[in-house]
């Protein structure tokens, strides 16, 4: 999988999630019903968390100036906007189609690099490592509850 497809998959599935967020919220806010506040608050956390370590990942590929990864992350928590930062950055030539660090790539420069190198070296391990690191962070920000208080 590319840079480009990577990003471009986490920053659709993070506006699918805040879209079935919203609509829990407004079904709750009128009186329909409270339960999908929780499990769409719940995916939507989850595709929040993985895009934003996507985005990490995708920033150091890409050597991207931090003002562009900034505003990466910063995209995540406005509703929607994901879609016309990852528009913005493609179109700007921003999303590679090869791994820079990957096997046979450039040689990793420092310790976030070198990390990267071995995680596109090692990507089943990599992937069973950030599903148990999302789902650790995700269970750790459930237990300290929602970021806003409920009436």
């Amino acid at each position: 999988m590319t840079p480009r497809i990577l990003f471009r998959t986490f920053a659709f599935a993070e506006i699918v999630t805040w879209a079935g967020l919203i609509t829990a919220m407004i079904l709750r806010g009128t009186g329909v019903t409270d339960a999908m506040v929780g499990p769409a608050g719940g995916v939507h956390g989850f595709v929040f968390l993985g895009y934003c370590v996507i985005t990490v990942f995708v920033w150091v590929n890409q050597r991207w100036r931090p003002v562009t990864g900034l505003l990466g992350l910063a995209s995540a928590i406005v509703p929607f906007a994901t879609l016309p930062f990852e528009l913005v950055v493609d179109r700007r030539g921003l999303l590679g189609s090869t791994w820079r660090l990957g096997r046979g790539g450039d040689t990793p420069r420092n310790l976030i690099e070198r990390l990267q190198a071995w995680v596109l070296r090692h990507p089943i391990l990599s992937v069973l490592m950030l599903v148990v690191g999302v789902s650790v962070a995700f269970t750790v920000l459930l237990w300290l509850g929602p970021p806003v208080p409920r009436d």
